[in-house]
């Protein structure tokens, strides 16, 4: 099988035919034909540093967020501890053919669906988004469920007024803006992602640790 390395995102992949890999995001809509003009092998053939006239195409399958990576700095006798989380934008694409000699892939653009079934399944996509949203049987609705939030954070939000997690969860970005000046939160509330937080704990899902 022939296979191909290729550089995105200043990183090296080792690709074939139908593999599916995770790269640097990419701007593109899902079912757009990608190409990878950066191959620096082909095979036996070892470019210079590119492999002339190679061409890698993929089908871009989708772009989300990754898991949270958390951050986690201590400085020993300073008192100070920092928790910072990230989630990393990644595109997921599937190769769909190795080219050489200056060839242009054959494969087009997957064909957008039919208006009516794209109306048919907004119904459905909002029913889910009302389901993920809708509180969990057995919920409890304590602000410190949140990763990074604990009792001294806690008065402070009970001291603004702030005691629940619907609350939180229904705070728009007027309102983040709002605690993040009064109790000089320093942006954590955005970098943390409190209120996606706050909605998966109101759905039954688990929360940071």
């Amino acid at each position: 099988m022939t296979f191909a390395v290729i550089k995105t995102g200043g990183k090296q992949y080792k690709v074939a035919a139908d593999d599916v890999i995770k790269i640097e995001k990419l701007d593109a809509q899902a079912g757009d034909i990608v190409t990878f003009d950066q191959v620096l092998m082909v095979g036996d053939t070892i470019g210079a540093p590119l492999v002339e006239g190679a061409l890698v195409a993929a089908e871009l399958l989708e772009t989300k967020k990754q898991k949270t990576v958390i951050v986690f700095k201590k400085r020993r006798r300073h008192n100070s501890r920092r928790r910072n989380g990230h989630r990393q934008l990644l595109t997921t694409v599937r190769i769909t053919e190795i080219l050489t000699g200056g060839k242009k892939p054959s494969v087009k653009a997957a064909a957008k669906a039919d208006k009516s079934e794209a109306v048919a399944e907004k119904p459905a996509k909002k029913t889910e988004a009302k389901a993920d949203t809708a509180p969990a049987a057995e919920f409890k609705d304590d602000v410190k469920l949140i990763g990074g939030v604990g009792p001294a954070l806690e008065k402070k939000l009970a001291a603004a007024g702030i005691t629940s997690l619907k609350q939180i969860a229904d705070w728009t970005a007027e309102d983040v803006a709002k605690f993040d000046e009064e109790l000089n939160f320093k942006g954590r509330i955005e970098r943390e992602e409190w209120i996606a937080q706050a909605k998966d704990l109101i759905a039954g899902k688990a929360g940071k640790e």
